[in-house]
């Protein structure tokens, strides 16, 4: 499914095995996770609310990156890639965001280029899972 901003899908297996599956996509297409955020943990912690459990991981590519940075210096305030796995009652969840239409925004060629190649590999990723 695309949402017009992201690519997403439901899989048919646990909540713990597609994250491991999505960080194991992810990292054979040269990403590493710089941040995680545990939804469910936090809300729970903060708040004393219960939530479903719900994962965001700030996928980054270093050479994508350095590139990026290079044709826009403000670019930072996008990044990293946001990669998302949760579980509600349809099933298990997988998303990645749109470079391509998160930096739509910003009109710079050269970035345009490196956001197209990302968008590819993210989506690339997600259909993996």
């Amino acid at each position: 499914m695309n949402t017009g901003y992201g690519f997403s899908k439901t899989v048919k297996m646990t909540f713990a095995d597609a994250e491991a599956k999505v960080r194991n996509t992810l990292k054979e297409r040269g990403f590493g996770i710089l941040t995680e955020v545990d939804v469910k943990k936090t809300l729970k912690e903060k708040i004393n609310a219960e939530f479903m459990p719900y994962k965001i991981l700030g996928a980054c590519n270093p050479p994508f990156a350095h590139k990026s940075l290079n044709a826009e210096r403000e670019i930072g305030l996008m990044m990293p890639c946001n990669v998302i796995v949760y579980e509600d009652e349809k099933g298990v969840h997988v998303s990645a965001v749109d470079p391509k239409a998160a930096m739509g925004m910003i009109k710079n060629p050269e970035l345009e280029k490196v956001a197209g190649e990302v968008s590819a590999k993210l989506k690339e990723a997600i259909e993996a899972v």
